[in-house]
Parts: structure tokens; sequence; C-alpha cells
């Protein structure tokens, strides 16, 4: 059963599915430029109105591509609104004002999220739980600690539903009752990734979080989409904690993408003492020394207040500001 969707976000997905000699659309720039009718309007018109190196490379993709013609993309989108109806699952594009808060702000925001579950107000008062899947039993211990001790604080916590830290970190939150969303490293329709971790995503639904995917519903697990997911689970958040990661992981990954994005950075104790490049980040103040969960907790603003502020910046976008 195919998803109902509006026009507009038909002609956003449409866009993203386009290709050129098996190019496709940088993604990021469609959803800078398509948070408005008028500014889909213009990107369906071969219009791109940013002044950036990137609309330079993919204006004449953009041209060439409309002109060939939108009937095998358009094919290509119904296909995976297919797939994602079938998997119960739900489409938010930047076009909309339930578009995640936190995520607008960043210049590398996803068109479009597929999701399972329910999207809440409360997930702008979120934090990212992260780190290696290679967990020591004191990384896992501390991962659940953290995590319960945020929930206590009304922190949703967020996570990329892999083994190790990450699920140590949506399994504590769901014992203390809490509510936390995992940020998928594969399609909305494809089998969760790890297997092991099916159990896991099923009881995140049925607690009433989430699954969030910025790929297309069929899409499996692949080497560059782990990379991706970090980007979301950063931009998605106010900040990440990083609990336990080498210098190889994609939680340290995460940690750079956070300060890129003017996310608050919190790095332990243990894994300050442990790993140079966490000590480097501290020494060049551009992360924070977690000792406890207050010196996360006292840095986050309500919920509320800032998903009001996501929807002040979104009314600016409409307004072309």
């Amino acid at each position: 059963m195919d998803l109902d969707i509006t026009a507009d976000q038909h002609d956003l997905l449409t866009l993203c599915a386009l290709r050129t000699d098996g190019a496709t659309l940088d993604w990021s720039l469609l959803a800078r430029s398509a948070p408005s009718s008028e500014g889909l309007a213009a990107l369906m018109d071969g219009q791109l109105r940013e002044d950036s190196r990137a609309a330079t490379k993919n204006r004449p993709l953009l041209q060439q591509a409309l002109a060939t013609g939108l009937d095998d993309a358009r094919a290509r989108v119904d296909d995976e609104l297919t797939a994602a109806g079938k998997a119960g699952a739900r489409l938010v594009t930047v076009l909309d004002a339930d578009y995640p808060a936190n995520l607008r702000v960043i210049a590398n925001l996803p068109p479009f999220l597929f999701y399972r579950g329910e999207l809440d107000e409360r997930d702008a008062r979120s934090i990212a739980v992260v780190g290696t899947r290679q967990a020591s039993e004191d990384g896992l211990r501390r991962a659940a600690r953290m995590a319960r001790e945020l929930t206590e604080h009304d922190v949703v916590i967020a996570s990329g539903l892999a083994k190790g830290i990450d699920a140590a970190a949506h399994q504590a939150t769901l014992t203390a009752g809490g509510r936390t969303f995992a940020v998928m490293g594969t399609g909305i329709a494809a089998a969760v990734y790890p297997a092991e971790n099916r159990p896991l995503a099923g009881a995140i639904l049925s607690a009433g979080g989430a699954l969030l995917s910025q790929f297309w519903p069929t899409s499996p697990p692949a080497k560059y989409t782990f990379p991706r997911r970090n980007v979301v689970t950063s931009g998605t958040t106010l900040g990440s904690v990083v609990i336990e990661a080498s210098s190889t992981s994609g939680a340290k990954m995460q940690a750079r993408l956070a300060a890129e994005h003017g996310k608050l950075v919190f790095l332990i104790r243990s894994l300050a003492d442990t790993q140079p490049w966490a000590k480097k980040m501290l020494d060049e103040d551009r992360a924070i020394l977690v000792t406890a969960s207050s010196d996360i907790t006292g840095r986050l603003g309500q919920a509320a207040d800032i998903q009001a502020a996501g929807q002040q910046r979104q009314q600016l976008a409409l307004a072309g500001l």
C-alpha cells in the first residue's frame, strides 16, 4: 500500500531520484534549496539559486536530467513508496513542519526521512549516546548509566542501532522508561542491520520510539551508508556524547561532525584519558569534558523552546530570508 504523500513531496523525491550519466544530484543542496513550494518550483524549472560550488556543479546536471524527462525517476519513487508503505513507514521532508527541528540547522541535512514509529516534539531535546561496536564491559556499563541518567532528566536518547555502545544506550533508555530513537544505516524497508538488533528495533517501536532513515526505503547496508547515518544522528540532536571510541571509530567521526554542525560534543573522562584524538578535541575547545551527566543536562534547553526555534527557522526559510 503506497504512502499518502503530497504532490510537492513527490516532486522533491523525484528530484532526488534523477540521474544523469550515472550521477545523482547533491541531496543536501536540494534540501537547502527546497524548503518551500516556491523553492521547489524553481528546482523543477531547473533553477538553483544558491551561490555555491555545489550549485555550480549541480546546475547543469539538474537541467540535463530534467530535459531527459522525469518518468524513470517518478517510477523509482513510486516503487520506493510502495516498499515503505508495506513496511508501515511514513515520510517527512524539509517541506513539512514536523521535520526534526535540530536537523534544519545543519548544512548537510537530508531532504527527507522515512520513519517507523512516532516523531515527537520532545525529540528536540535529545542527545546522541554513541561509541564503538567493539565495546568493553566498562564501556557498555558507562553507556547504560549515561543513557539512564539523561533519561531521568527528560532527555531523549538517540543512537545508531549498532551493536556495542549504541545498543547499550538504546536498551538502558527503554529499561528506564525513557524515549529513544534510532537512526538507521539502511533503508526503512530493508532488514534491520545488524540482525542481532532486530528485537531491539522492535522494542523501540513498541515503547513509542522511532526508527529513522535518510535513505531510499529498499537501500541495503553499504560502506557509505554508515558515515552518512552519523551525519543525521548528529544533526537530529543537540549534541553527542562519546563513550568509547578508537581513532578509526565512526563515533570519532560523529564527534567531528557534531563540532562542524555547531552541536555540543561531550567526551567522558575515561575516553579523554586513553584516546589522543579526544584529548586534542578538548585542548582545542571543540568538546566538553564530562565527569557527570549534569555536565550535559546543565547545557540543554527545553524541548518546546527548541521546537519553536526550529519552526522560526522554517518560517525564515519560507520567507526567503
